[in-house]
């Protein structure tokens, strides 16, 4: 593939795609970057770069096609209070209108709909990084022993049925009990409520939805996780194999081991 556009959120995700698209041989990057979220220094790491609002549509579109992109990747979250501040387009007002629910993964979905409208084909948030998506198995940090294992496997449940409901994600459990659900507050503030709560020696898991649209939305762990979990007296992290993305994966390793933060990968594809 000589040229791909990213639709780039905050975080280190776009970097770290980045990084994946050029070993891959991928010469020319064209990046879709949204105000106050992704970093300002992707200006000099990619061929060219369009700044837009969420929710202009059209402008990214017409970025996209005045660059020859035919294959486009979403890398990098965009915060959730910006997905309810809209500044729409006219095809964006059109594309809403015909949404009956309006959350992440709709409003995600319909964007990859408009695109393919336009002949650019939105590929899985995991193209090019499948080096860091853990099987099952220890990933880092403390071996666990076999009671907080049986804390993640129950974790793995509850996060499993929250996200079936579309609620979160994103459990934190201590001794068989559930100590904080995720919402709409995100995985950092779960963590922190269900830190609190355990006092310390808690389980985080966190998995994908059932069914989940790779193309956007998948389940990220990167330093930021690690050190959260632990300022909140949470020890050890659960995530789904197979379908979870280890960014800045050597300094998540550091973390782990520094922090003495266990991270487990459990499950997987079925």
């Amino acid at each position: 593939m000589d040229v791909i556009g990213i639709i780039a959120g905050n975080g280190i995700y776009p970097e770290t795609f980045l990084a994946g698209a050029r070993k891959a041989g991928v010469r020319r990057v064209a990046a879709c970057a949204f105000e106050d979220e992704t970093k300002p220094d992707l200006a000099a790491k990619v061929e060219a770069i369009e700044w837009v609002r969420v929710g202009q549509l059209s402008k990214m579109i017409k970025f996209f096609k005045r660059e020859g992109v035919k294959h486009c990747v979403m890398v990098g979250q965009i915060a959730p209070k910006n997905l309810f501040d809209l500044r729409p387009d006219f095809r964006t007002l059109i594309m809403l209108a015909r949404l009956k629910r309006r959350n992440a993964e709709t409003l995600f979905g319909a964007i990859g709909g408009e695109l393919a409208k336009d002949g650019i084909e939105l590929l899985p948030a995991t193209t090019f990084l499948e080096d860091l998506i853990p099987q099952a198995g220890h990933v880092a940090g403390p071996p666990l022993k076999k009671r907080r294992l049986e804390d993640v496997e129950y974790g793995f449940g509850i996060a499993k049925e929250s996200s079936r409901l579309d609620i979160g994600q994103t459990v934190v459990v201590k001794n068989g009990t559930v100590l904080a659900v995720e919402a709409f507050e995100g995985t950092n503030e779960c963590v922190k409520r269900g830190g609190a709560m355990g006092r310390g020696n808690a389980t985080m898991v966190k998995v994908s939805k059932p069914g989940q649209d790779m193309r956007f939305d998948v389940p990220v762990v990167g330093p930021e996780t690690i050190s959260h979990a632990a300022a909140a007296g949470v020890d050890a992290i659960g995530v789904e194999a197979g379908k979870t993305l280890i960014l800045g994966k050597e300094e998540v390793i550091r973390l782990c081991q520094t922090l003495k933060v266990s991270l487990v990968a459990v499950g997987g594809p079925k």
